[in-house]
Order: structure tokens, then sequence, then C-alpha cells
């Protein structure tokens, strides 16, 4: 395929037109381009990505995987903790998220082939070695905790700690809903399909998920609902910002900014509900646990590719009516294996890492030190 024809493939991000236009205030924007330290523009034959990269040359070097709709800044809370105690971290949008440009869907679909790929892409543009001997801990969040479990599963020898937040990878085939599996299904038009869950996603439907963390079957633009705090599917305390001094930013604004301005997020977005790592990752998940024993029964672990801590550490909003903690703690459980899995529950709903990002903080450097922070 030549430059050019690839290039009519490529659904471009907001920034270049964000550029043309530098006349307009940054604080007026939902997610303005500097919205975090460290930003680049990584170019690939997938299309640009925005990264950003911060924080101490020598310190543990932590990559972070965002869910489905929101882009890497609902990271930034925890991203300012872990760096203020001495983390080097990496956030990186996923295709078709805010300014990282999106391989057209119809031809990339968006699974667990492209996002290695992606992420491959992003760890080789840092100047700091962050494979080799150097490992990386990775902390994925809803869809992006999928994407994290299943990743490590191949590359046990890059992630050296891995966290899940609120994880897609094991969702239950029952808490999948009738209009999911007519919307999702290629049973109606694609400009169908983009109308209807356009309309959710800047916020024109009144239905949300129940409250209080009961399971029930889920629509998946309720997860990308969930992640917006002040959603009634969240804790009736979720109010926080992510950036407190930037009150015009929010993740629902952000959603409702990209639905409008970046062509390529709806298809994004409809192609990960059908091809990403949020269900059926059963088998992926089952070889994480089988590491973890490999290591702890080897005489010479270190020599075993795998996590450091010999298990897994998962957090999750109390009242997260998305991604339920009590039967997604029983599914990990059983493929992980019970002492393979580490598990904290949290206030909050689905937005647990935005809304308590500190708390997300404090369990995860708990975690790596086997002693309260």
């Amino acid at each position: 395929m030549s430059s050019r024809s690839r290039s009519n493939i490529i659904l471009r991000s907001p920034r270049k037109s964000l550029q043309l236009l530098s006349s307009q205030d940054p604080d007026d924007l939902p997610y303005p381009p500097d919205a975090l330290p460290g930003a680049r523009d990584v170019d690939t034959p997938y299309g640009n990505i925005r990264v950003y990269e911060w924080g101490s040359e020598d310190g543990r070097k932590v990559l972070f995987v965002h869910g489905i709709s929101t882009p890497c800044i609902a990271f930034a809370g925890m991203a300012k903790t872990l760096v203020e105690r001495g983390c080097r971290v990496m956030l990186f949008d996923l295709f078709g998220r805010g300014y990282s440009d999106a391989p057209d869907p119809s031809v990339y679909q968006q699974d667990i082939a492209l996002w290695t790929s992606q992420i491959l892409l992003v760890l080789a543009s840092s100047k700091l070695a962050w494979t080799g001997t150097d490992r990386f801990s990775l902390v994925g969040y809803s869809m992006g905790g999928g994407i994290s479990a299943t990743f490590t599963s191949y590359f046990p020898e890059l992630v050296e700690s891995l966290v899940l937040i609120a994880p897609g990878g094991l969702l239950r085939p029952s808490r999948i809903s009738r209009t999911s599996k007519l919307l999702y299904g290629n049973l109606l038009p694609s400009f169908v399909v983009s109308y209807f869950v356009g309309r959710r996603l800047r916020g024109s439907s009144g239905a949300h998920p129940a409250l209080g963390g009961k399971a029930k079957p889920t629509d998946p633009a309720d997860i990308a609902e969930s992640e917006a705090p002040g959603h009634p599917a969240n804790a009736d305390d979720s109010t926080a910002l992510m950036f407190p001094d930037r009150p015009k930013m929010s993740v629902a604004k952000t959603v409702a900014w990209e639905t409008d301005v970046h062509p390529g997020f709806l298809p994004s977005f409809i192609s990960s509900i059908k091809f990403a790592p949020v269900s059926h990752e059963h088998d992926r998940w089952r070889l994480l646990g089988q590491r973890c024993e490999a290591r702890r029964a080897s005489s010479e672990s270190g020599k075993v590719p795998g996590l450091d801590e010999d298990k897994v550490l998962i957090i999750f909003g109390a009242q997260d009516p998305v991604i339920v903690a009590d039967e997604t703690e029983e599914d990990a459980t059983a493929a992980l294996g019970k002492d393979n899995v580490k598990v904290v529950r949290l206030r909050g709903g689905h937005d647990v890492p935005v809304v308590n990002s500190r708390g997300c903080a404090d369990a995860i450097f708990e975690f790596w030190n086997d002693s309260p922070v």
C-alpha cells in the first residue's frame, strides 16, 4: 500500500485543526493540548499518537492504559501522585481518542493486535529504556484493564507489575444487554449505529445503569458514561475534578467533545465494543496466574518471566454498577487463582481512578511495598 493510499485510511485527531485556531484559549477546551507535562506526538504508520511522559528518569517506570472513551487525562491525578513519589510515568491516548489519530476501524479493527502494536510504539518512542533489563509497571483502567492483562499474558518479560482498575476482560455474557447485541451485532447499518451511539455519548439519553453496584445488563455506552464523575451511575460524592485549577475540563465534556470533533472517535468506540478484550479473556488470565505460581515454585524466580509480586492487584470502585466488584472478583479469582490476586475496594463508582486517585495511588504503593505508604 502506498503512503498516499495509507494516509487516506487515517482519521485525523483534532490536533492539527487546533493548531490552526491558535487564537483559541486552551483553557476553553475540555481537553487542552497542554493538559499534562511532557507531551509529544509520535508519527507512526497508523497515524499520530499523543504521549505524555514525565517524572524522575531513575524512578519506577509506570505505563497507563485508559478506558474505552475517556482519553489518558483520566489518569491525571494518579500520575501526579506517582510522580511526587518518585516514579516516571507515561500516558497516551488510544487510537481514535483525544489527540491520537485513528487508523480507519473498517480496515484496522480495534482489537488486542492493534493495541499491542500501539503500546510497543509508545514504549519505543521514549528516550529512556522501558524494555529489556528495564521493565515497567502497567496500570490499566476499564477496557484498558482488559488490554493490559492480555498484553501482559503475551509479554511477561516486559511487565514487572500489573494493576487493573475496574477492569474489563471477564465481563459476563449475561451482562451484555439486548440493546448492545442489536447495536453491535452487525444487524443494523453502520450509520444507524453511529447515530444512536453518538446521541448516548453526547448525553442525549436519560437512561443510566443502576446504582449501588447491583448487577444488570449493560450497554457499552453505560461504561463510557460511567467514566464521568457526577454521572448518576457513580457514587453520590463523585464530584472531583481531573484538574481542580481548570474547572472546564471534565470527563463528560471531554467525551462529548471527542464525539463532535474527532472523526475517528465514534468508529473507534464501536469497533472497540465489537473486538476489544473485555470478555472471554479467561484463558489469557489463567496464563497470568500459572506464571505467578511458576515463579513462586522456582528457587530462581528471577529467571522465570512474570510479575515481581507474583500476583495481580485489582482495584474496584465499591459502588461500580458496570464492573461489579463481587462478580468480577469471583471470576478473576477463578481465572488467576486465589493466591495470585490481591483485591482492593475503594470509595467510588466506575469513575474511581478519577474521584479517588489518591486512594488508588496509595493502594498501588502498598502493593509494591507490601506495607502502608
